[in-house]
């Protein structure tokens, strides 16, 4: 790290005039974004490279980021075996104390160089629960790291963010038994290792692809950014998925728009899930679960149509974290049953979505 860099100040501004001077590490540069809030004690990598965090500046909680660096890039089946896209998505990042020495058997960089590479912002020395407890109290709230040049604050969810992470062409993996359709809106690269460790030929889609057209067994919808009513395309491709029996399995944004293609509708939470400590309960049941979240909008269960239950709720806040029909082999949750990087308890949905794509296609 360049001792030079962490001498240079920078502000977080918040829309409600909050301003907090702190060191700069990463690029010296300015970004705008919403300020949102993590409090996972581990996995920043896996965090800066999900897709869902675009056009965010994300706050983690914890206090000391950055001591075990960044691992080296590996490949496996030509996506990457560490990261969950091939690239930092984050808007910006906010620490408490950054850690310029780092230490760790696979640490191939530190944090900061690693922002650096990709032209994004790092401060150090806010007083994170100060600022957690603010945003709270009052919502996640739109905000900018500044650095030599003000900018304009952005509202990133008035923007199409699927568009802008899903990829551009069909890509394909694997010669397994099961062929399962990928809609890619902004997919965690786990979800790609998931399917791959459980022998499917995955075809993974844009998400504006009219998958209709394409022969398979079972359809996944993927997490990603935003607000899922950007998704028109997506929805009215799904609404068509919706009407015949194949099995159907939405994470994350895929579980929104699960509920909007079934006649439902969704809203923006206060501050929303991000961590790797939510707790869920199966709906029905006594049996909870530990999960990895990471989004800022969810199904408002009051208005899916009759044939459609609450699958998990939020033990915190009792909001919806998935929704199952009651007849056909359609489910979704909110939470990350793939979960890199962790808990992985709930890794076993993805045998439950394969057995009924196996069931269906005994039929």
């Amino acid at each position: 790290m360049n001792c030079q860099n962490m001498t240079q100040t920078v502000k977080l501004i918040l829309e409600d005039g909050t301003e907090i001077q702190g060191n700069s590490f990463g690029a010296f540069t300015s970004a705008a974004g919403e300020v949102v809030f993590s409090t996972a004690m581990t996995g920043y990598p896996e965090n800066l490279t999900d897709p869902s965090f675009a056009g965010q500046i994300l706050v983690l909680t914890y206090p000391i980021v950055g001591n075990y660096g960044v691992p080296g890039e590996e490949l496996y089946e030509s996506i990457s075996r560490i990261f969950e896209s091939d690239k930092i998505h984050i808007a910006g990042l906010v620490v408490n104390y950054y850690s310029e020495e780092h230490s760790h058997w696979n640490a191939a960089k530190s944090l900061g160089d690693w922002l650096k590479e990709y032209n994004i912002p790092g401060i150090s020395g806010v007083d994170t629960r100060m600022l957690t407890k603010k945003l709270r109290e009052k919502g996640a709230m739109l905000g900018k790291i500044v650095a030599e040049e003000d900018i304009a604050l952005h509202d990133p969810n008035l923007d199409n963010l699927v568009a802008q992470v899903s990829p551009a062409g069909v890509q394909r993996y694997g010669q397994g038994q099961h062929k399962i359709v990928l809609v890619d809106c902004g997919t965690k690269t786990n979800i790609i290792r998931c399917f791959l460790e459980r022998d499917v030929e995955l075809i993974r889609v844009p998400w504006d692809y009219d998958f209709n057209t394409l022969d398979y067994d079972g359809l996944f919808l993927s997490n990603g950014p935003g607000d899922p009513k950007m998704c028109e395309a997506t929805i009215s491709h799904l609404q068509t998925a919706l009407q015949g029996d194949k099995p159907i399995f939405g994470i994350c944004l895929g579980s929104q728009l699960m509920g909007l293609a079934a006649g439902g509708d969704t809203f923006k939470l206060k501050y929303g899930h991000r961590s790797h400590n939510q707790p869920v309960k199966l709906t029905g049941t006594q049996r909870s679960y530990i999960t990895s979240q990471n989004h800022g909008f969810a199904v408002d269960t009051a208005t899916l149509p009759a044939d459609w239950d609450m699958l998990f709720e939020n033990l915190n806040d009792g909001t919806c974290e998935g929704i199952k029909h009651k007849t056909k082999p359609f489910f979704s949750t909110q939470f990350h049953p793939e979960a890199a990087g962790g808990p992985q308890d709930t890794e076993f949905l993805f045998d439950e979505f394969l057995t009924a794509v196996a069931d269906y296609k005994q039929r």
